[in-house]
């Protein structure tokens, strides 16, 4: 990995790209500490307590940088986006007007992409809403964070904050087209990074000396499986056969189609921890004796929401998968190329079989996200040590790292390709 980090720097234009991505990220950071207008920044000071403990709320804040405890521009994060993509995805299923969008190309995508922009405005100004009525229950010192609310200053805060997450949204896409990697993804990854510093902190100060001296085993022996698992592939033996094009007669040959144990990648982990801070932060919003009940129930380190979120992880690694690799049009191009699976008939019977063969290795890699995910918050709950960062947190970081360095490297492998020069 350093050794493709060093040839990149190399390439001007992977350079450019490289720095593009980190000018907006950067960019992001500094929007995590610009409060939004008409917030008492003293008060949010005294509000750490807020946000320590199990509840939803320091778990939102770990996927907004920090963001949410100071209650800055970017409060809200990259979530209300990440939402409005699984509601749309879920559409696609059920509308037909929709799935006929996403069998369009790449117009239809552009048209479902404006569809999931409209809808993020809509959740982020939701989302701000509730949080500005939530921060107007919390108090430091006799003084409410958001002071006296009136109407003009409601709509202010939540336009500002709603114009950030609609900003971050921007940024990431940016990220994407002109830089390296998945801009979301870069940015969730970026707010988990900021608060390694703290999480070492708290692993430091811990005052369970047995803790202190098994965690670095502990990650280490995590990290290894995350990076065996994702890396863990099957390899299917294509033969080519031999075919006249034109005057020439090209001469077949064998290959290999790579299916990953993971295809579905780090995308079912964050769409499941989407949906599973739902039922807390409207519980949260609420803020009734039943609605914090509620609330409680499904705290990120209830046995509820382990369970709920492991579900969902099985559930969205099916479909993700089932949406980014089509077993069917899989077969009809090796069909349409000459090539055939050794032992398999072309066409449907090799449908069948990559369908066969793809659904036994989704069923492991689902459990193992969710075994991941859930690992952190079983140790917790049978000890009494505090691993500052969940599964989620550990298998989106190591996901996106691995994701962004094989960009890296394919974009390397393309401007610098020897093959026929040698």
């Amino acid at each position: 990995m350093l050794q493709t980090l060093a040839n990149s720097f190399r390439v001007p234009e992977i350079r450019m790209k490289l720095a593009f991505t980190a000018a907006m990220l950067l960019l992001y950071r500094l929007g995590a500490y610009i409060p939004a207008p008409g917030i008492d920044t003293g008060a949010v000071k005294d509000l750490e307590s807020n946000f320590s403990g199990n509840g939803i709320l320091p778990f939102l804040n770990l996927f907004s940088g920090g963001s949410l405890s100071r209650l800055s521009l970017f409060a809200l994060g990259i979530m209300p986006y990440i939402t409005a993509s699984i509601i749309l995805q879920l559409m696609t299923v059920v509308v037909p007007s929709l799935e006929r969008l996403q069998k369009e190309g790449e117009v239809g995508q552009q048209k479902i992409t404006q569809y999931t922009r409209y809808l993020t405005v809509g959740l982020a100004f939701a989302q701000s809403l509730g949080y500005v009525y939530l921060f107007k229950s919390f108090s430091a010192g006799g003084t409410s964070v958001v002071g006296h609310l009136t109407f003009p200053k409601l709509m202010m805060i939540v336009i500002a904050l709603t114009a950030g997450c609609t900003l971050l949204m921007w940024l990431g896409e940016l990220i994407t087209q002109r830089g390296i990697g998945n801009g979301i993804s870069l940015m969730i990854f970026a707010s988990i990074a900021s608060r390694i510093p703290a999480g070492i902190q708290a692993w430091w100060t811990n005052p369970d000396q047995v803790f202190v001296v098994m965690m670095p085993f502990i990650a280490l022996a995590v990290i290894v499986g995350i990076v065996y698992v994702q890396e863990g592939q099957r390899r299917i033996p294509v033969q080519y056969a031999k075919r006249v094009v034109g005057r020439r007669m090209t001469t077949g040959g064998q290959t290999y189609l790579p299916l990953r144990v993971n295809m579905a990648g780090v995308i079912p982990v964050i769409f499941a921890a989407s949906i599973m801070a739902f039922p807390p932060t409207i519980g949260q919003l609420v803020n009734t004796p039943a609605a914090v009940s509620f609330a409680n129930f499904f705290s990120p380190n209830s046995w509820p929401y382990v369970a709920g979120e492991v579900f969902f992880i099985v559930i969205f690694t099916y479909f993700y998968t089932a949406v980014t690799f089509n077993p069917v049009d899989q077969a009809e191009n090796l069909k349409k190329y000459g090539g055939f699976i050794p032992g398999v008939r072309p066409g449907r019977p090799t449908a069948e079989y990559l369908d066969r063969i793809l659904s036994r290795l989704t069923f492991p890699g689902a459990l193992y996200l969710g075994a991941v995910a859930a690992l952190p918050t079983i140790l917790i709950n049978q000890t009494s040590a505090n691993f500052f960062f969940g599964g989620t947190s550990i298998l989106i970081v190591i996901g996106v790292a691995l994701d962004t360095v094989k960009q890296l490297e394919a974009q390397l492998m393309m401007r610098n390709y020897e093959g026929f020069l040698k």
